[in-house]
């Protein structure tokens, strides 16, 4: 039996989250997604769980204020930056907020009106259009079922289903998001943003979050685990202790190179958040413009326009130009000379003050 409806929604992390909320309420709307909200170990998604500034504003903008419940100990004001190409390590005031991003997710859902049918442990197994709408299967608990939506709102991630399936020709620069737990054994926690050239042309970091101590990095896809182990020996000489990992996360994570890599859609499809491409290139974070893309997809739909695609693109002009004007702060990151000469300037640094 398939069941009809005006749109589905395929992922609920903060994008598809937000615009399940956002959408009319008149809409009959299915949402999948394939989180088991009572099962942490169902979030394997290697996110160092911190809040950036323009992530709080983009949540400011609606008056959303984040329960206690989602954050951690401890709050932490500056970023360690180690260059382990030169040796040389600075720190920088950071204004994040250090939170558990499963319980952030499991949050934002917790806004999703009941007019939306959700479905958890719901894994999107197939999609096509049949030239009228859009016809979906879903595997839910071990069961294939069906459904019909008008539109859909593509916000299954970095590996999006959905986008394979309509734009299997589709590149965008991509790596491997390495990402280990294990138990904090640091007497001062720390958070830190890591460069080294000779493992990866991205970055890694670590942070403290209530008793843990966490570590990832995003690797070239080609021996990743290899680079991410070296790296990790190579920290331990810088004073990281690890220890076993009590667990390892890993998943594909965008890097956007210019205006092209972005997916937005056509014909009743929304691309939003990563699985547009709308992440930074040069930091990659990614929650500000997945709450903002969710808003615009929200309210090109809510328009009732007869081309809803048309004005997507056009909402999401700025938000692609903002993302695409961020690799201009690429090379005094990622270049070893340009960065030596930004760090060696301790511009903005803080003098950390031994106690």
């Amino acid at each position: 039996m398939r069941y009809m409806y005006d749109i589905a929604i395929i992922g609920l992390g903060p994008a598809g989250a937000m615009a399940a909320r956002l959408l009319d309420k008149e809409f009959k709307v299915i949402a999948l997604d394939k989180k088991d909200p009572m099962d942490n170990a169902s979030f394997m998604k290697p996110c160092g769980g911190l809040l950036a500034p323009d992530a709080q504003k983009a949540l400011a903008r609606f008056e959303l204020n984040l329960p206690k419940s989602v954050l951690v100990d401890p709050q932490i004001f500056s970023v360690r930056t180690i260059d382990l190409d030169t040796g040389d390590s600075c720190n920088y005031q950071r204004l994040y907020l250090n939170l558990n991003r499963h319980s952030f997710d499991l949050w934002l859902q917790s806004l999703i009106p009941e007019n939306v049918e959700v479905h958890n442990n719901s894994q999107c197994s197939e999609i096509k259009s049949n030239g009228d709408n859009f016809e979906i299967k879903y595997l839910e608990d071990g069961v294939v079922k069906e459904a019909e939506a008008k539109y859909v709102i593509a916000a299954d991630g970095a590996a999006s289903m959905v986008r394979r399936s309509f734009y299997p020709n589709k590149k965008i620069r991509s790596y491997v998001s390495i990402q280990q737990w294990f138990t904090e054994k640091h007497s001062n926690p720390f958070y830190s943003c890591i460069f080294d050239s000779k493992n990866t042309d991205c970055y890694s970091w670590s942070i403290s979050k209530d008793g843990f101590f966490i570590f990832g990095g995003a690797y070239p896809s080609k021996d990743s685990r290899e680079h991410f182990e070296r790296q990790k020996e190579l920290l331990k000489e810088k004073g990281f202790e690890f220890g076993e990992p009590i667990k390892t996360e890993a998943c594909v994570v965008l890097r956007p190179s210019s205006l092209r890599d972005f997916t937005l859609g056509k014909d009743g499809l929304f691309f939003i958040g990563e699985a547009a491409g709308f992440i930074s290139p040069s930091s990659l974070e990614g929650i500000s413009s997945a709450i903002n893309s969710a808003f615009y997809a929200a309210k090109a739909l809510n328009s009732h326009g007869e081309n809803p695609n048309k004005l997507y693109n056009t909402l999401t002009f700025k938000l692609r130009l903002k993302i695409t004007l961020k690799l201009l702060k690429c090379p005094f990151m990622y270049n070893p000379f340009l960065r030596k000469l930004v760090m060696k300037s301790r511009l903005t640094t803080i003098d950390v003050i031994d106690s």
